[in-house]
């Protein structure tokens, strides 16, 4: 069952890695030479962990909730909501206090029941809009 196996290592790194903020427990997920291809995050399992870190250091609140998985061969595909308020410098921009909630895609590819690749679309236009950087 490497499709349910894959669902349930997706589940931790999103539950673990960026719902509980623990770095740590995505060390076993991820593959050595693992790629990252979502626009403007850096390459490597550090780069994930650092990107992380970023988010919830501006959105402590941060929660993403997975609304539908679909798992085929050796692919994860997410549809999520992510939601949390502005208390921190994000992407330069200064704390405004606001909330968002926006729809994030992902796709993971895995190998022996590791993330060996990502692709992440999240909505950043509809989080600018709700956090007041757009008119």
């Amino acid at each position: 069952m490497p499709d349910e196996e894959n669902v349930q290592v997706f589940r931790r790194m999103i539950e673990e890695g960026f719902g509980q903020g623990n770095l740590a427990a995505l060390d076993g997920l991820f593959a050595d030479g693992y790629q990252e291809h979502q626009f403007q995050l850096p390459e490597g399992l550090q780069g994930f962990k650092n990107s992380i870190q970023g988010l919830r250091a501006a959105f402590p609140d941060l929660k993403i909730t997975v609304e539908d998985i679909v798992a085929v061969d050796d692919k994860v595909w997410a549809r999520s909501t992510a939601s949390g308020t502005h208390l921190g410098e994000w992407m330069g921009l200064p704390a405004t206090g606001a909330t968002f909630t926006i729809d994030v895609i992902d796709i993971c590819r895995f190998e022996s029941g590791k993330v060996v690749e990502h692709w992440g679309v999240p909505d950043r236009f509809a989080q600018l809009l709700q956090l007041g950087f757009l008119p």
